[in-house]
Formats: structure tokens, C-alpha cells, sequence
């Protein structure tokens, strides 16, 4: 296959200065996404109210953007390999404006699962574009900081999902924060056509056919560490977001008595620690050798704090131990340096795409199942949240076994001759 890296594939025409603004330009986007992919936790208790839902239905709500968005990752990848970064992003976000307007008029629980799955198409290219645009514009030894960074600037949009969203719904309703995501989304999109240099695919461009993009990934499934890979990638991140995004809010409302504004307060502490962390780890990354092992520690201690929310009930612990993971969620920053390095250059569109899609189905899939979980232990008579996190904790326990055990790929160096 050709490489779409061959060459020199930095933007020639700008300095590293005007990269950094094509990477902020783009980073706006995956702040929206983040903002989307977290209004559950806040907006659970005015939907139940308005809409009946139970449970299961709204883990359904907050799944269905994550499952949109994780579909679509293999589609976004072949577009990002054949057509770039600025074509794809830009044709693909005004969805995520459409699906923020039809949630914001929604009658019903129907044309509001519809507008979520909008936005998530929408916002599937968000953090890919940024993953491949750092790869292919910067030094492979920054990529572990400059993601962590990005990940950390991704954030600034679940600090608009905490207190700032709970206090504009609580003054007027949960159909106008999706008027505002709507509106900064609608901005995204233009700083990105204005500030995303139009030749920066330009070197990217190949003859490649789309079937010849579509048995790229083939190859990716016909590796073996593929497998370690996409297991963990569809656990970690989906335990942390499915927290953050979608009980955080119920247990504290519900179980413990808090409002809607102060449960806002905590999701904006988790928020502003989880903003914090993925540059702290991107600077921390211990580096190709003790990198997979960090991420085994790392998946069984969040298992750890994950466990201790479901047997310590109290108030302090439900308002504090979410805190202390959105500190150690971090480390998720080091699978995508884990990723970069166990793929050779011609297949880092396509891998980070694969990566990225094994991640957002497994959120979706995991607040569907909490849902499910949630439902069927409060028909048993136990309590729904203990229960959940207490699936959560051995479902990372799991992933964290698995990525040890599975076969890890092979040294850079052996990517040469692929």
C-alpha cells in the first residue's frame, strides 16, 4: 500500500506557529464533542422529568451518541486517508449543528434519540482529525505531549457541561443548552474553514481507491496485538465517560439529596481535573517499553476507586472518589502514544480511526448496559448505582487483564519491511 505519509507531509507553507493555530482551530471541534458526550449527567433529571424515561432509556439517550460516533470512526478514517483532515471534518460537523437544533425542538423521546445520533456523526471526526493532523505535522517523540494536550483542551467542554449548563437549565430549560451547543458549534465550524489551511491535505492526497483504504483496516484485524488493543480501548475510557456523562448527576441528585447546580459543582471538579491530567501523563510517558505496563496499573486502580463507589455509599465518597478518577483518567492519553507506535506510518489514519471507534462502542455500549444494569437492580430490590459501579470496577479489572495477556505489537523497527 502507499504511504499517505510519504515524504515530508508537514504543512510547507506555514511555520510551526501556524500549525499550532490549525491544531487550536481543530481542537474547538473536540471540545464540542466533549460537551455533547457529556450532557447526560446534567440534563438526566430534567429529561426523566419532561419525557417519563426510565433507566435503560436513558442510558439509551446518552449511549446512542457514543454509538454514532464509534460507527462512524472506520468511514472518517478512509476519509481522513483519502480526502484529509479539512475536507472531512468540515463536511461531516454541520451534522452535529442539525442534531443540536432537532434535540433543542424535540417533541419527544423519538426525535431526540434522532438528534443525538446526528451529532454524533457529526463529531466523529472531531478527535480523530486532531490524533492524525498531530502525527503527521509534528515530531513522532511529541505526539504522547501534544495529544495529552489536546486532550486536556478537549476538556474545556466538559467545564461547560458542570456548573455553567446547570445553571442555564435551572434558569430556564435543557432545550436552551442545546440552542447554545448548537450556536458554538456552529462557530467551530467556521474557525476551522478560516483558520485550517486549505492545502494542508495536499500532501496527503493519493491515488488509493476506497476498497484499497477499506482492506487497510482489514490489515489492522489480521494483527495480532489489534485484539489487546481494542479491548482496553473500549474499557477505559468508556468507565470514566459513562461517570462523568451520564450517573454522576442521578447518584447525587437522587441518592444524596443534592441539587441540580451542586451536582453541577462536582461534574465541573471532575471536569477541571480530567483537563489537567492527559498533559500531566503526556509528560509522564515512561516511554515504549514501560508504557503497556503503566497502562495495566493504571486500568486495575481505576477498577480499584470504581469499586470503592460501589461499597462506600456516603456522600463525601460519591462526591469526592469521582474527583480522584477524573485525576487518574489521564493515563488514557498513553494508549493513543501505544497506538502510534505499534502501526507503521502508512496505517496511522486507520489506526487511531480503529482505536477511536473500539472506544466510543464501548461508551455506548457500556451506558446502555448501566442502563440495563440500573434498571434490573432496582426491580431486584438492590440499590442501581452500587450495582453499577460495581459492574464498572470488574469490567476494568477484565480489560486490564486482557490487554496483559493478548500479544503486545511488535518494536517500531519492525515496521519497516510491512
Amino acid at each position: 500500500m502507499h504511504s499517505p505519509l510519504a515524504g515530508d507531509t508537514r504543512v510547507q507553507a506555514g511555520s510551526t506557529r501556524s500549525a499550532w493555530t490549525m491544531l487550536m482551530a481543530l481542537c474547538s471541534a473536540f471540545a464540542l464533542s466533549h460537551a455533547y458526550r457529556t450532557i447526560a449527567a446534567i440534563m438526566a433529571s430534567p429529561l426523566q422529568a419532561e419525557f417519563s424515561l426510565t433507566a435503560q432509556q436513558l442510558g439509551a439517550f446518552a449511549g446512542v451518541f457514543h454509538f454514532a460516533f464509534g460507527a462512524m470512526q472506520l468511514f472518517m478514517g478512509v476519509g481522513i486517508d483519502l480526502h484529509g483532515v479539512r475536507r472531512t471534518v468540515l463536511t461531516a460537523f454541520p451534522l452535529a449543528v442539525a442534531g443540536a437544533v432537532l434535540c433543542a425542538m424535540a417533541p419527544g423521546y423519538g426525535v431526540l434519540i434522532l438528534g443525538q445520533a446526528l451529532i454524533g456523526v457529526g463529531c466523529a471526526p472531531a478527535f480523530l482529525v486532531c490524533t492524525v493532523f498531530i502525527a503527521r505535522q509534528f515530531p513522532a517523540e511529541r505526539f504522547a505531549s501534544i495529544s495529552g494536550l489536546v486532550l486536556g483542551l478537549g476538556g474545556l467542554g466538559m467545564l461547560a457541561t458542570g456548573t455553567p449548563l446547570a445553571w442555564l437549565i435551572q434558569a430556564s430549560s435543557w432545550r436552551m443548552g442545546f440552542w447554545v451547543l448548537a450556536a458554538a458549534s456552529f462557530c467551530a465550524w467556521l474557525a476551522i474553514r478560516h483558520f485550517v489551511a486549505a492545502d494542508v491535505d495536499s500532501a496527503n492526497q493519493q491515488g488509493e481507491s476506497v476498497w484499497a483504504a477499506v482492506r487497510g483496516f482489514a490489515g489492522l484485524f489480521r494483527l495480532p496485538h489489534t485484539f489487546g488493543i481494542v479491548v482496553l480501548g473500549a474499557i477505559t475510557y468508556a468507565a470514566f465517560i459513562t461517570l462523568r456523562g451520564l450517573w454522576l448527576g442521578p447518584v447525587l441528585i437522587e441518592r444524596h439529596g443534592f441539587s441540580l447546580v451542586e451536582s453541577g459543582h462536582v461534574a465541573l471538579a471532575v471536569s477541571v481535573v480530567a483537563l489537567i491530567s492527559p498533559p500531566l501523563f503526556g509528560r509522564l510517558d515512561p516511554g515504549d517499553v514501560w508504557r503497556r505496563r503503566w497502562l495495566v496499573a493504571f486500568t486495575w486502580l481505576m477498577a480499584a476507586m470504581f469499586a470503592v463507589l460501589a461499597f462506600s455509599a456516603t456522600p463525601l465518597v460519591r462526591a469526592g472518589m469521582p474527583v480522584l478518577i477524573g485525576l487518574a483518567s489521564g493515563y488514557i492519553v498513553l494508549q493513543y502514544a501505544d497506538v502510534r507506535i505499534a502501526y507503521p506510518a502508512a496505517l496511522t489514519g486507520r489506526a487511531m480511526a480503529v482505536f477511536t471507534m473500539a472506544m466510543f462502542l464501548g461508551v455506548a455500549l457500556m451506558q446502555w448496559f448501566t442502563g440495563l444494569v440500573a434498571s434490573l437492580a432496582h426491580a431486584s430490590g438492590l440499590d442501581p448505582f452500587s450495582s453499577v459501579f460495581a459492574v464498572i470496577a470488574g469490567l476494568l479489572v477484565a480489560a486490564g487483564l486482557a490487554f496483559a495477556m493478548l500479544p503486545a505489537p511488535p518494536g517500531p523497527a519492525r515496521h519497516k519491511g510491512m
